[in-house]
């Protein structure tokens, strides 16, 4: 039997190129519970061991969550969705390759 892992990495991506990653103590499906509210937030905040970080959600421009919370429905959710790589698109059409 596989058990849920019960942390969350999530990683933020900020409007001026910047990142950070957090693991939080929470199953995906637990931290999907909190997404609406933290999205609909100005501010996240995240106590670690040494110092606390307060992430303006206004500043975001994308979220990474891991491992993916496929439950998470809502309007413009695309299941099955497959990343391209920038190796992909340059392969499109050489070597053989064809999509």
């Amino acid at each position: 039997m596989q058990t849920e892992p019960e942390v969350t990495e999530v990683t933020f991506y900020y409007d001026d190129g910047h990142h950070d990653s957090f693991k939080v103590p929470l199953s995906p499906q637990q931290f999907q519970v909190q997404l609406n509210d933290l999205l609909g937030q100005g501010w996240a905040i995240f106590h670690l061991m040494d110092n606390t970080v307060i992430v303006c959600m206004s500043k975001i421009t994308k979220i990474e969550i891991k491992p993916p919370i496929t439950q998470y429905q809502v309007s413009g959710t695309f299941s099955n969705a497959e990343r391209v790589t920038t190796l992909q698109r340059g392969a499109k059409g050489r070597l053989g390759i064809q999509t």
